[in-house]
């Protein structure tokens, strides 16, 4: 068994996520879990084809709302549908991060794979993730963990510290067709872009704008997203969980 050395997240990787609204961390998923997150993520795959092609062929079109086939794969709560994840979900790395930037408590709010082929389409706009709940709530943690190696040749994420954004609070989103996704950010600056190994992992706020280019390569590019609030993030008419809301820590101890 391969597992990533404990991780211990340092002053200088607090004050970044505060001050800038991200950090990278190189190569800390495990080898073993490396190869258990890229198995979920092509079955995920090949089941949301399975799901999406009768849509699709019955009305004529290669893409399913932002999906786009053999291009660009958005696969949601991947965790609810198996047990595979949940040592990564719930495990040490995790919950080192958590405390580290959001603090003692912790819910799994949102998981998700996201894999791009080679196809221009493939880009994804500038936006925040908290833009996509699209009312006020306390900010909530992004983990973007590459499961191949990355580069701006295969698309990979762009992140805009909050100095150049001008702001590290909710902006305005709103719906752009050629681009079929919410954008927040209609500036010239690129962002600084993830180039990493596979197996690391870009840790930033909901509130920290980012982008992602198109896959240029001729293999596929994944990623598996996951998400934690420090609170239960609901609707707002309180009726209901807004995504996930799964307890993972609660005053500073594992509860999953």
């Amino acid at each position: 068994m391969i597992s990533a050395p404990p991780l211990r997240i340092d002053d200088r990787q607090r004050a970044e996520y505060r001050d800038r609204g991200y950090f990278i961390l190189p190569g800390v998923i495990g080898q073993d879990e490396l190869r258990v997150l890229r198995a979920e993520c092509d079955a995920s795959v090949a089941r949301m084809d399975a799901r999406m092609d009768a849509r699709m062929d019955a009305a004529g079109k290669t893409s399913d709302g932002i999906n786009v086939r053999n291009s660009k794969y958005f696969v949601n709560f991947v965790s609810q549908e198996t047990d595979a994840l949940d040592r990564f979900l719930y495990g040490d790395l995790m919950e080192e991060i958590c405390r580290a930037t959001i603090g003692d408590d912790a819910f799994l709010f949102y998981d998700q794979f996201v894999v791009k082929g080679t196809d221009r389409s493939s880009s994804f706009a500038w936006h925040q993730d908290s833009g996509y709940v699209g009312y006020e709530h306390r900010p909530y943690l992004t983990c973007w963990c590459a499961l191949d190696d990355v580069s701006v040749a295969n698309g990979t994420v762009h992140v805009l510290p909050y100095d150049r954004a001008g702001t590290r609070a909710m902006a305005e989103h709103r719906w752009v067709e050629s681009e079929n996704a919410r954008v927040g950010y209609f500036g010239n600056d690129p962002g600084d872009p993830v180039i990493v190994p596979a197996g690391s992992i870009a840790v930033f706020s909901s509130l920290t704008f980012h982008r992602s280019g198109a896959n240029s390569t001729e293999r596929m590019r994944r990623a598996y997203v996951v998400q934690y609030s420090p609170e239960l993030l609901y609707t707002p008419d309180h009726t209901k969980l807004h995504a996930l809301g799964v307890p993972f820590l609660s005053g500073g101890k594992r509860v999953r």
